[in-house]
């Protein structure tokens, strides 16, 4: 057999493996450097070790219930925009039952703090964590149902992701492991299997430029989820405000309670 048609074979057998593969499958291996960026945050590493502060935790759940109530109304938006009505119907359902269980674990967390929803509500958001919400506004009112899904898809899954690694030595702090089993939980696993195969079916059907986007909105999102935990460490506050010493605190100052 001649060198061009083995170097032809190859091609096409190569596209044909590249072609054959999902949407979901492709958005991870190219964003693997984020989801290992992610994985090796000292936030991370120390909440698995138990030395993470609980301030900088404390801060993380207040960041993070005011973020799952953003999530929450971009769902229903997304929703409204969902071809199929099973779809829509999922979306909707995760937007008031199936984060619910996030949501009172994030309230059963944060009460070990005595932090209840009059200092939760006085909180600012984060720069970061401000960029972030708005970026999924802007993305599932603005933009059409494929890249939606593609913007929300990085919070369900890398979490997943996130719980399933850290549970694999867990944590000898009690609270911090109450958060590895909740996200690594089978049951937080299948709502997470739902969306991928939707995100997967929409891809699937898109042409090359709405993939090319989804893509360009994984990947956003996803380094977003990165900078919301790297916000939380380093405590980011307003630039601005830093300068004039009128820095809004992030969470209140609270050690902690027995979980």
């Amino acid at each position: 057999m001649s060198r061009p048609i083995v170097v032809l074979m190859l091609l096409l057998l190569g596209g044909s493996s590249v072609a054959a593969q999902t949407f979901s499958e492709n958005v991870w291996r190219s964003n693997a450097d984020t989801y290992h960026a992610i994985i090796r945050h000292p936030f991370l590493e120390q909440m698995q070790a138990g030395t993470l502060d609980r301030d900088l935790f404390a801060a993380y759940l207040v960041q993070d219930a005011r973020y799952l109530g953003v999530f929450a109304r971009a769902l229903r938006a997304l929703a409204s925009k969902a071809p199929r009505p099973e779809w829509a119907r999922h979306l909707e359902g995760d937007a008031q039952g199936s984060l619910a269980e996030e949501r009172r674990l994030q309230d059963r967390l944060l009460e070990t703090y005595g932090i209840g929803p009059a200092q939760l509500a006085e909180i600012e958001p984060s720069p970061d964590a401000f960029a972030y919400s708005n970026y999924l506004l802007a993305t599932v009112y603005d933009r059409p149902f494929a890249e939606g899904v593609a913007a929300l898809l990085p919070c369900y899954w890398i979490y997943w992701e996130v719980g399933k690694e850290l549970a694999k030595t867990g944590s000898p702090d009690p609270v911090y492991q109450a958060w590895i089993e909740a996200n690594a939980s089978s049951a937080y696993g299948t709502v997470v299997e739902a969306i991928l195969t939707i995100a997967n079916a929409v891809a699937a059907e898109a042409d090359a430029a709405t993939v090319e986007r989804m893509q360009e909105h994984f990947r956003r999102a996803s380094r977003y989820e990165w900078l919301f935990w790297d916000s939380a460490f380093h405590q980011r506050t307003w630039p601005l405000d830093e300068l004039h010493g009128s820095t809004p605190a992030l969470a209140p100052n609270a050690r902690g309670r027995e979980f």
